[in-house]
């Protein structure tokens, strides 16, 4: 509902179709007894600004960004508004949207897993307690030398 509306990939009854018939078949989705857990990982625009510059300095992580992000990089407002109101009809009752803060990425995985642990039943397993076992005796091996094998070139030493 963000990237479709904003960028022009549906039409505006497509759209108002979906914000219509999404919280329905959510709720058809949970009373069938499907658990639907709905995040939303939040950073603002100076954030996404650090990421994207980072990135673009980065030549191991240059290929994350599109033209599509570029694109969507200027009309930072657009989306907003078009989040906003997303949550506005999909955040309902039976299946809300969590925010998340996700200004430190590290952070904010420990936070979403710890909340996603807390609203899905389980039991705690017993930790058993390990022991690492001796190497069986090598009764004469020898490895082959390094050098008969092709290796991938170390680029990142």
């Amino acid at each position: 509902a963000g990237v479709e509306r904003v960028m022009g990939f549906c039409t505006a009854e497509e759209y108002h179709e979906f914000l219509r018939s999404c919280p329905e078949f959510e709720r058809m989705l949970v009373h069938s007894g499907i658990i639907l857990i709905k995040y939303w990982l939040s950073v603002d625009a100076d954030e996404q600004e650090r990421r994207f510059r980072r990135r673009i300095k980065n030549p191991a992580k240059r290929w994350k960004l599109s033209a599509m992000d570029m694109e969507s990089r200027k009309r930072w407002i657009d989306y907003s508004r078009a989040k906003d109101e997303m949550f506005k009809y999909t955040d309902i009752k039976q299946a809300p949207w969590y925010a998340v803060d996700a200004h430190d990425k590290k952070r904010a995985r420990l936070n979403c897993i710890h909340h996603l642990l807390s609203l899905i039943p389980y039991d705690t397993l017993p930790h058993q307690k390990l022991e690492l076992p001796s190497l069986q005796e090598d009764n004469g091996y020898m490895r082959p030398p390094m050098t008969d094998q092709t290796f991938v070139p170390e680029m990142y030493p």
